[in-house]
Formats: structure tokens, sequence, C-alpha cells
């Protein structure tokens, strides 16, 4: 694939005529605006919007936007896809126009809570609103999302990557886990928030290291336990999620600074960007470049075994249910990476699946989750608790320091096991990551950081599913 320039503050990758008129179907995956990964990144985006330029996404946005207001548009899965990323496109586009700031998560916000925030002064028409509640509730985009994610995560795992570096990067992964839930619960204890409570709410939302994974699994979890409904846990969970992103940021900022001191406060304190302080031992932590390229065929392979997965986590689920479909399906996808059940080519398709997902659809979710689920009121009450800032920043320090201490243990640079897997399980995953490793000025670390969230937030999901029936 080539790259034309459009404009003076990124590229475009252009289609190869010569290998689209072979086959037809060669299109690029994951760099979907210039080099950065991904439509929802933080960065100068010009006068382009969901990847269009400014002039055609208005025209679309008008159309839907007329449709909206005079009761017309359309209640089915296609008007939520256009709906939910013409939506979340704008708000990651007025959130990179603020230099500084959307580096430090503006955009993600802004997805997260703006729609919700529109809604609730009366300012999104009731149609529209009834639309996306229906695409992401009822016609199961929620569901499309995350089991997308769990199989590509999985799937896309080298599995001589799980077996060498899996022991060695496990003990401040799972670490860090535990030692997190158990403390954060004892504070929540002390503090009369209640142990399993400061767990569920704050800790796990939190360590699973993304919004997909974490917040809204999580939510249709606790709302399946408790017979309620998930927008009761949402504003909740996703306050936790953001809140402890900001405080990830700084944590990494000041590591940053630290760094540019040259000082080590002990032997192996700092890295300064190298994770281990074994030599010749990095290449079992790495992981292979994600391709640029896939094909409609693999997509639809890809889709095709994250749907059986997800079908037999729900079968499994009504026979066993003492764990959510959601850890069933992880765990049959652990267990068909494992053991080699799928061809190469098979686990290829999920992982570009998930990819595609990743990078295209995670605006789209926000603002959904968003109209759906995030009541502000809600959302206003938690951040006006100490006792919920307490608990939220708590949870990032004790992840960061615990994760740092056992890495340390295990031949890791403090610092730099501190940021990942510590900071990176509490950040929001994805743009969280850049976030993150931009202010600690680490981001060839972006690896590990991908190997954190795929292990570790399915691993935290996992582990909420064991502690959810406790819920009282």
């Amino acid at each position: 694939m080539s790259a034309t320039p459009r404009n003076t503050e990124y590229t475009e990758q252009a289609p190869n005529p010569s290998t689209d008129a072979a086959t037809g179907i060669d299109r690029p995956v994951e760099r979907t605006v210039g080099s950065r990964p991904g439509v929802h990144y933080p960065g100068k985006l010009g006068w382009r919007i969901s990847s269009l330029p400014a002039p055609l996404y208005l025209v679309l946005a008008g159309l839907v936007l007329t449709a909206a207001l005079t009761g017309n548009l359309p209640d089915s899965m296609v008007s939520g896809f256009a709906t939910t990323m013409l939506l979340g496109g704008l708000f990651i586009w007025l959130g990179n126009l603020v230099p500084v700031v959307r580096d430090f998560g503006l955009p993600t916000v802004l997805c997260t809570f703006a729609p919700a925030t529109l809604a609730f002064f009366g300012l999104v028409p009731e149609n529209l609103i009834a639309v996306v509640q229906n695409f992401v509730d009822g016609y199961g985009f929620l569901d499309f999302f995350v089991v997308g994610i769990i199989a590509g995560s999985i799937l896309g795992m080298p599995r001589t990557l799980l077996l060498k570096a899996g022991p060695r990067f496990a003990v401040p992964l799972v670490g860090c886990l535990i030692s997190t839930f158990l403390l954060v619960g004892l504070i929540a204890s002390l503090t009369g928030f209640g142990f399993i409570e400061g767990i569920l709410f704050i800790a796990a939302p939190i360590m699973a290291g993304g919004l997909g994974v974490g917040a809204l699994p999580m939510s249709e979890m606790y709302a399946s336990k408790t017979g309620g409904s998930s927008d009761t846990f949402m504003g909740d969970l996703l306050s936790a999620v953001v809140v402890a992103n900001v405080v990830c940021i700084l944590i990494a900022g000041l590591y940053n600074g630290l760094g540019k001191r040259k000082k080590q406060l002990f032997v192996g304190f700092n890295g300064h960007g190298e994770l281990l302080r074994i030599k010749g031992r990095s290449d079992e932590l790495t992981l292979p470049p994600k391709r640029d390229t896939s094909s409609y065929i693999a997509m639809g392979k890809g889709l095709l075994i994250a749907g059986a997965l997800f079908i037999f986590g729900n079968l499994v689920a009504v026979y066993l249910p003492a764990l959510h479909p959601y850890a069933w399906t992880i765990i049959a996808a652990a267990a068909v990476k494992i053991f080699g059940l799928l061809p190469k080519d098979v686990e290829d398709s999920a992982a570009d699946w998930g990819d595609l997902i990743g990078a295209v659809l995670v605006p789209a979710l926000l603002v959904g989750v968003s109209l759906t689920f995030i009541d502000i009121s809600d959302v206003l009450a938690s951040l006006g608790n100490p006792l919920f800032i307490l608990l939220t920043v708590s949870t990032v320090i004790i992840s960061t320091l615990t994760s740092g201490a056992l890495g340390w243990l295990v031949k890791f640079n403090f610092v730099e096991a501190s940021i990942t897997p510590g900071l990176v399980m509490a950040d929001t995953g994805g743009s969280g990551d850049v976030a993150v490793l931009s202010a600690a000025n680490r981001m060839h670390l972006m690896p590990f950081a991908a190997l954190t969230n795929r292990i570790g937030g399915a691993l935290v999901l996992f582990v909420t599913s064991l502690i959810v029936p406790f819920l009282a």
C-alpha cells in the first residue's frame, strides 16, 4: 500500500492499483488515519471528521439530523451504525481541536459524556435517542463489540509468546490485580463503602484496561445478578474509569520527570525505557507487528469465529450459570489458542476482525453507551463523593506500586513495570495507552501495553465474573 498526501497534517493510505486489480479485496485494516492506528487516537485531524472530508461529513450528518428531527430515522441496525459513527467522529474531532488536553484523553471523555449531557438538557431528538438505545441494547451492538475484541485479542496473541513470556510477565500482571482487588476492597470496607462493592464498582472496571472489556460487560453482569438494568451501574463504572485514566496520565508524567533527572533511587529503579534488567531476553516479550492489510474474506471468517465463541459461551452458561457468558467465551478462546485448535489463517482473521472493531468502532460504542446507559445526574453524584474519588485514586496508586515492585522482583525495571502492566491496566485502553505512554515518554512500550490489555483485560473480566455472585 502506498501513502498519498491529502493535507499537511497527515497522510492517508491510498489503494494500490496493482494489488487491488489482482484480488479486488485488499484494504488497510489498522492504519485508518495516516500512520496512527484508529480514528479515536489523539492527534490533529485537519478538516476530516470520521475520516471523511468535512463537507461530505456535514451532508451525511445533516441527513441523519433531518430524519431524526422529523421522526423518520429508521429504527434499524443500519441506522444505529450510521448515527453512532457520525456522532462519535464529531466528538473525537472536537476533542482533538484542543492542544495538549487532547493527549490527556479529551476526545474519549467527550464521546463518553457529551452525548448523555446533551440528552440530559433535551438537546438530542427523541427519535435519535430511541434508535441508538435499541441499537446498543436491543440489537446487541454491545455484544458485537465486546466479543470481537475478546476473540481478536486472545486469538491474535502468539502462542509461543504466551508460553515463554507468560510466566515472567504474569507475576506483575496477576500480582497487581490480586493485591489491588484485596487492598481496595479492604479500604472500601474500612470506610463503609463495602468490600465487594469496592472491588466490583471501583477496582474491577478500572483494572480491566479499557471500556470494551471493563465497564460495559461488567454492567451487564451486575444487572443480570441483581435483576436490574445496565444503566443503573453504567454511570458509576464509567466515572471511575475516566477519573482513573486522568490519574494514570499524571503519574506517567511524574515518572517522565523523574527519568529526566537521571537519578536512580535504587538498583533497577529506572530503566529509561528498558523493561528488562536482563540483557538479551527482550525477545521473549516481543509482539509481532500487526498486518497493514486484510481481506473481506478474512474479516468474514473473523466475524464468524467471534460469533461462534459467543454462542458457545452463552450455551455453556445455560448449564453452568456460575460464570457469565463473557467469561465462558474467554475460556473457550483461550483453550482454542493454547491447544492450537484453529488454523493460523483463521486465528489471524479473528485478530484482524478485532483490530477493525478497535480501530473504527470505539467512538460509536462510546456514544451509544453514553445515550443508552449514562445518567448525568448519577455521574455528578459519583464525582461529588469524596469516598469515590479516594477509592479511585487508591486503585491506580496501588496498581502502579505493586506492579512495579513485583516486576522488579522478576528482573524488570521498577518504573517500566509500574507503567506496564501497572498504569496500562488502570487506563482506558486504546487511546488511554497512547496518552499514558506519551506522558511517560515511552511510546516504544506499546507492544507490552497491548500484551497487558489482551491478557489482563480478559483476566479481570473472568475474575470479576467469579466475584459477582457475592454481590448483594
